[in-house]
């Protein structure tokens, strides 16, 4: 197996990488340069890099509930009902349970956000490393996610430019289990679902995630390449297909137009703005998915923007995913890293660690699931 070093070259490269609209192009601005772009590789002038896997740093330990912090909204009836349940089911200790006072919105405004900041950071003691989120809405602070800006502070600046640059996460290159100790930093999860029933659905897959994998038979990563150029700009950090021998992974380099059965699966990711035939997909507990489309991360009422929501993936079955709340353009590093996502996983860390492993810039997304999902905990390491 082929291998990079995760290292200054690489992640200078995924750093500067030049973005188009996520959202649909117009026709004065980026859609010519996609058109170019389409045009140039269907010419052949630019034949595709073939595949490599990354090597990745070994982790440090994982998140435990010992250390993990819930947050419960006690103005939100769903949020009461299911951070009540989560900390029941969990294990959650007393003292790492935050009970605030906020709005039940889509957005908080920046004086709202700093309030609930000010709550957090009052009601929380250094033990709580990362945090759970109970409820669904807010998720986001003006054009910031709320998962972000819980960790890493609000910024201003990505709502002067939404499709900017912006901060590089602390976390992306961090290899311990204690972040807030370590960093200043929690990363944070919301477990956001429609309905109560469907969030304690979502807490039971994680719970029976835990240490249930490798298995008898084995599981696939699904890497879903599409032909909407814009949204399929990750095709380039898919992994070569293969299997994952000890962990019992097949990796999967698949096309929408030609989906196999989507059996036993574990990960899918693609970039659509829609994904269809999500209700026959074969969900392991654990499983990890998402698109890559500039709104994903709106949780309220998708029918504004027309663009599929990341809580559609939890509602068929998937165990955590991913979205952004307002236009990213389509830096890829704005979303998960395919190959990160897997190989971080596969080392035992939670779904929250995995994921916020594989996102370098996630100023405007909001990482959604059971936190405390490990299905490869405790058995194996990643090469």
């Amino acid at each position: 197996m082929a291998h990079l070093l995760l290292g200054a070259i690489v992640l200078a490269a995924f750093i500067l990488a030049t973005p188009a609209r996520a959202q649909e192009p117009t026709a004065a601005g980026p859609a010519s340069a996609v058109a170019s772009a389409a045009a140039t590789a269907a010419s052949g002038a630019l034949a595709p890099p073939a595949p490599v896997w990354l090597r990745v740093p070994r982790l440090q330990g994982r998140l435990t509930a010992a250390e993990l912090g819930l947050v419960i909204n006690t103005a939100d009836p769903y949020s009461v009902a299911v951070g009540e349940s989560y900390a029941s089911q969990r294990g959650i200790p007393q003292a790492n349970i935050a009970r605030v006072v906020l709005p039940v919105k889509a957005s908080l405004s920046l004086a709202e956000f700093t309030a609930l900041q000010a709550q957090v950071q009052d009601k929380l003691g250094p033990q709580v490393q990362a945090l759970a989120l109970a409820w669904s809405l807010p998720y986001a602070v003006e054009c910031n996610s709320i998962t972000s800006a819980l960790a890493m502070g609000f910024q201003p600046e990505i709502c002067r430019n939404t499709c900017g640059p912006s901060k590089l996460s602390p976390y992306f290159s961090y290899v311990g289990a204690r972040p807030f100790t370590d960093l200043g930093l929690r990363p944070a999860m919301m477990l956001a679902s429609r309905s109560v029933e469907d969030a304690k659905a979502l807490i039971a897959r994680g719970v029976e995630a835990d240490q249930s994998l490798p298995s008898f038979a084995s599981s696939n990563a699904f890497f879903v390449s599409t032909p909407d150029v814009a949204r399929n700009v990750r095709a380039v950090q898919f992994p070569p297909a293969t299997r994952l021998a000890p962990w019992g992974v097949n990796v999967r380099r698949e096309s929408s137009q030609a989906l196999p059965a989507m059996q036993r699966t574990l990960l899918y990711t693609t970039g659509l703005v829609r994904v269809e035939g999500l209700a026959s997909v074969d969900w392991l507990p654990g499983a990890l998915a998402d698109h890559l489309t500039s709104f994903g991360g709106r949780l309220d009422n998708e029918s504004t923007t027309g663009q599929m929501s990341a809580l559609d993936w939890l509602q068929s079955g998937a165990t955590a995913s991913y979205g952004t709340v307002s236009e990213p353009c389509n830096h890829r590093q704005k979303f998960p890293h395919p190959q990160l996502l897997l190989l971080f996983y596969l080392q035992g860390v939670t779904a929250l660690e995995a994921y916020w492993h594989s996102v370098a810039w996630p100023g405007q997304g909001v990482f959604v699931g059971e936190p405390l999902a490990a299905p490869f905990a405790a058995k194996f390491a990643a090469p």
